[in-house]
């Protein structure tokens, strides 16, 4: 079995650690900060983001430049706030079980969880070191992602990506144990390790027939969720309200959007909920799950890098500043080293 796994990551590509897939295109990146004189050449692509929204990137800060009525209600859990102020500033604010925390500096679905009592909620406060937000739990059965860039001089933009993503999920049969469905689950037994320690306390339980449990609510792909392309869905129609977005601040030039909606028409209604922006850090993910070939994988992400080294000399060239290598330096490290603390208690 082991062997068999073992040959099903080295020859299916997704698969692959993130710095084995890149490789081969890195030179391309490194040409375009050669270009640019900088080696954070993306730091200026949207000014009003931190370091262009690459890593490390505070939510709340990408929040503050959302409509009002577009993104789910919000607010920020000092770690070291005495429980019992925590559970009044979150009551006081209108939160009812179940809701959603997550660290306000995070990625990849770290320390993302969905609190459904008082217990869960004492765990995670007592247990997370930094400070982190309480979400309402947006309860619209379809979530998206769609990527965009839209160039400075341009009124409009365009969405490169369009996806549905179905989250990390097992559904009961009677008989088996979770784990026993999580060692079947096709993307699931590749995460073995961190389906025990997420699930440690339950994975002997036998879920009943039909029965449908969530291994993850983290819609990414790190995180084992599966992307179905939506290409054929993209329109004039979804292209204003991401150009509507990017002009709202002015300054959304870049990013990728993940959002819960009814359905697409109802997002294309103008009908949804934002739950993130990713800035320049953010990944084509549309790349995944469509039975795309390796080369044209690489050939996408290099039409975004293209894309994101052009908006980012625009941006440079009219005021918005590289960062400096010394600051930009400073700024990932401490950001890494933030992230590995997070990955510990997660």
């Amino acid at each position: 079995m082991r062997i068999k796994e073992f040959f099903q990551r080295v020859f299916n590509w997704e698969l692959w650690p993130f710095y084995v897939l890149y490789a081969p295109i890195g030179p391309v990146w490194f040409w375009y900060c050669f270009r640019s004189r900088s080696f954070w050449f993306f730091s200026s692509s949207n000014p009003t983001i931190t370091f262009g929204g690459f890593e490390g990137e505070s939510k709340k800060e990408m929040y503050e430049q959302l409509p009002p009525d577009s993104h789910p209600k919000t607010i920020y859990i000092l770690h070291d706030l005495l429980i019992a102020q925590v559970k009044k500033k979150i009551f006081d604010a209108g939160f009812d079980y179940p809701f959603i925390v997550k660290p306000d500096v995070g990625m990849k679905g770290i320390l993302f969880r969905k609190i459904e009592n008082e217990d869960q909620l004492e765990k995670y406060h007592e247990r997370i070191p930094v400070e982190y937000i309480v979400q309402d739990l947006v309860d619209l059965p379809v979530e998206v992602s769609v990527f965009y860039y839209r160039y400075p001089t341009a009124q409009k933009g365009v969405i490169t990506g369009f996806i549905q993503k179905e989250l990390l999920e097992v559904y009961g049969d009677g008989k088996s144990t979770l784990w026993e469905l999580i060692c079947k689950h096709p993307r699931a037994k590749h995460r073995l390790e961190e389906m025990k320690h997420r699930h440690e306390h339950r994975l002997n339980r036998v879920l009943p027939s039909g029965q449908h449990f969530y291994l993850s609510y983290a819609g990414n792909h790190n995180r084992g969720a599966r992307f179905i392309d939506l290409q054929n869905e993209i329109d004039d129609r979804l292209l204003k309200i991401f150009d509507d977005l990017s002009h709202y601040t002015h300054q959304f030039y870049y990013g990728r959007y993940d959002i819960k909606c009814k359905s697409v028409e109802d997002l294309k209604s103008g009908n949804f909920s934002i739950l993130e922006f990713n800035g320049c850090g953010a990944e084509p993910n549309h790349i995944y799950d469509v039975n795309m070939k390796l080369g044209n994988a690489y050939r996408e992400i290099l039409k975004h890098w293209k894309a994101l080294y052009e908006i980012s000399k625009y941006n440079h060239k009219n005021g918005t500043p590289y960062w400096t290598f010394r600051r930009g330096r400073k700024f990932l490290n401490d950001a890494r080293r933030h992230f590995k603390m997070l990955e510990k208690f997660d």
